[in-house]
């Protein structure tokens, strides 16, 4: 069976509320979701979820291929554009395109690909992760309450601009995950949004309050030096990976003792997610991927030795899409389906309104131009750079 083309679409996902994180957010909570499905000669066609881009320059790598031959395709696609660089944008698009093949490579063997992936259980443990931070502190209960319906003891939370409002919703948000746990964990994100003393200082005295279980990108992700100085200051564990795009840029974070929980980001793909767990194995190093869009990499976190919690943003599908997995138990219980689990509904998306929210150059995902330089955060961060919670 060899790979004769591709097509490409976007659907939306409806996530009923804002969505977002410091950085901006989406008030209408509705949000692009890119697919690209591979076609064989054979019949058979891959689901990719994560990004359009490149796509029509890198596909000839692939072109011709036999589809089972994963990792050097993957290989192929660097190759292939290594005058360039395969980081950013294109990354994303070789990550799309690596999900389809191991999405085919497991059809081929007609059996879900986590089997195909050696993984010896369906269940892979999870944490809640809603990003939040616009989402008024009256609606938090309503909001987390289907996590809870499915047994979540674990919960990342969104901030960094507001020392007071993230008490506030911290000491919300861990009484709601009380109702499955006397100690749930709590994780909170800051999404790169400070400096090393600032990170220090916000941290500590957060953990005067909270026992939490990491710190997520508090500097920017290539800071390895500084990200070693917070993890020493700090009770916490620091995470971080999720926009590191290739393998060779976790290796100073590594080498530095940067990072304690390393993150993947599950757009990245199926073969970049294997190759970053098996480096963290050999440092002793849990990996967590960051993302959603179906939880595209559950299947190859079912399969590794040190994998530690999948997130999980939200319990719906996006438009025309769904997958074979169940939200439950605190985690995703993976499907029989062969493949990825991944159905499209061509028509149905075909239906949908264009949206791009992610994507738009104006943001919502553009770092504020005093990131990092506010003295004085929750003023600077409303009025200078226009950031509002509602």
């Amino acid at each position: 069976m060899k790979i004769t083309g591709f097509r490409t679409l976007t659907t939306t996902q409806h996530w009923g509320r804002p969505v977002g994180d410091v950085n901006g957010f989406i008030s209408d909570g509705i949000t692009e979701v890119p697919i690209v499905i591979l076609e064989t000669d054979g019949g058979l066609e891959g689901i990719g979820v994560g990004s359009h881009a490149d796509i029509g320059r890198v596909f000839p790598a692939i072109e011709g291929q036999d589809p089972r031959a994963t990792f050097a395709l993957y290989d192929r696609m660097l190759a292939h554009v290594f005058k360039s660089g395969h980081s950013g944008a294109t990354f994303g698009g070789i990550g799309t395109l690596d999900l389809a093949l191991w999405d085919l490579k497991a059809k081929m063997a007609n059996e879900p690909l986590w089997r195909t992936l050696g993984a010896r259980d369906r269940y892979v443990s999870g944490y809640a992760s809603a990003l939040e931070i616009a989402v008024g502190d009256d609606a938090l209960a309503a909001l987390y309450a289907g996590w809870i319906d499915r047994g979540f003891t674990s919960v990342k939370v969104k901030g960094g601009l507001d020392f007071d409002r993230d008490v506030a919703r911290l000491t919300t948000i861990r009484e709601i995950f009380r109702a499955n746990s006397t100690r749930p964990a709590i994780m909170f994100d800051a999404n790169e949004s400070w400096s090393r003393k600032q990170a220090i200082r916000y941290i500590s005295g957060l953990e005067e309050r909270f026992d939490l279980t990491w710190i997520e990108e508090p500097l920017r992700r290539w800071d390895a030096e500084g990200l070693a100085i917070v993890g020493r200051s700090v009770r916490a564990a620091v995470a971080t990976g999720e926009n590191l795009t290739g393998l060779e840029q976790f290796k100073p974070l590594l080498d530095a003792g940067a990072v304690d929980v390393v993150q993947p980001g599950s757009i990245w793909g199926i073969t970049h997610f294997l190759r970053v767990a098996t480096v963290a194995h050999s440092r002793d190093l849990p990996v967590s991927p960051v993302g959603y869009n179906t939880n595209p990499v559950a299947h190859a976190a079912a399969s590794v030795p040190n994998h530690l919690s999948i997130e999980i943003q939200d319990l719906g599908s996006p438009v025309g899409l769904t997958v074979d997995q169940t939200i439950a138990d605190g985690g995703v219980v993976l499907g029989d389906q062969p493949g990825n689990g991944l159905s499209v509904d061509e028509d149905m998306i075909a239906g949908a309104e264009a949206r791009l929210a992610w994507s738009n150059p104006a943001g919502p995902h553009v770092r504020p131009h005093r990131a990092g330089l506010r003295l004085v955060p929750e003023e600077s961060a409303r009025h200078a750079d226009g950031f509002r919670i509602s």
